[in-house]
């Protein structure tokens, strides 16, 4: 399928989408969020797809909203921006929710709705020069939308700081407080996005897959006789599944499982 503003590449099990928009800094609009919305649907579903890289071209990762889509929603009513922002809110859930591991390519500056996708990315990898800002305040307006996304990405306290100033903050302090996992020179980044997706694709898919869903649907959990049923429930499910049956047996055995290839 063609796509008006994405590229999207399939090689090797991983999909790369990448936002196609340079010339205007990558920022969306109606049309970017529903295609992010479908492509990532599809790839979900797609037994040939082991892991997803979400990667920009251009200067820019994302900007976050267009300029001109948001001169259409100044004239919008209540309920045509409510419809509008659930749009945009069932995109990055689609992405967060994404049976396949997702990693963020940041090569350029990540603004406001642009930090909402990669925040719904399981691993993010920026360069080195990246600058990041939650700017919504400084056009009197809150990062709502992409906030479950931010703040779990970020943490409360960091939240708190950057959601009210709208500064700028750099890739280091990025790392620091947990919005991206690895901050590399701009000339590493294709190198270390490389690797982290080899690591994802040698692993059992269904084990991935359900490793994703564990962290999503333990964190926050009282630890309480309700999770330790849960949790046992969930070892002994995949103890006895196809892939986790291979996966022992391949170990026993000193070979590799069937889902390398």
């Amino acid at each position: 399928m063609d796509y008006e503003t994405l590229l999207v590449t399939i090689a090797d099990k991983v999909a790369t989408v990448t936002l196609n928009r340079p010339d205007l800094r990558n920022a969306f609009n109606e049309q970017a969020i529903a295609e992010l919305a479908l492509v990532f649907d599809e790839l979900g579903r797609s037994d040939t797809v082991r892991a997803i890289v979400l990667a920009a071209n251009g200067p820019s990762f994302c900007a976050g909203a267009d300029l001109n889509w948001m001169k259409k929603m100044a004239g919008y009513s209540h309920d045509e921006n409510l419809a509008d922002a659930m749009r945009l809110a069932d995109m990055l859930r689609t992405i967060y929710l994404c049976p396949k591991p997702v990693v963020a390519r940041v090569q350029g500056d990540c603004y406001a709705g642009g930090m909402g996708l990669v925040a719904a990315c399981d691993i993010v990898v920026a360069a080195e020069q990246v600058g990041f800002c939650l700017s919504e305040v400084k056009l009197g307006l809150i990062p709502a939308t992409i906030s479950p996304y931010v703040i779990k990405a970020m943490g409360e306290q960091a939240a708190r700081r950057y959601f009210t100033t709208a500064e700028r903050f750099d890739a280091k302090e990025a790392h620091r407080i947990g919005f991206a996992h690895e901050v590399v020179a701009h000339e590493a980044l294709d190198a270390t996005v490389a690797g982290i997706v080899k690591a994802l694709v040698n692993n059992s898919p269904h084990a991935v897959k359900q490793a994703k869903t564990l962290v999503r649907e333990v964190v926050g959990q009282p630890v309480d006789d309700a999770l330790l049923a849960d949790t046992a429930g969930r070892i002994a499910a995949i103890r006895a599944s196809l892939e986790g049956r291979e996966g022992v047996a391949s170990f026993l055995e000193k070979r590799k499982p069937t889902w390398i290839n």
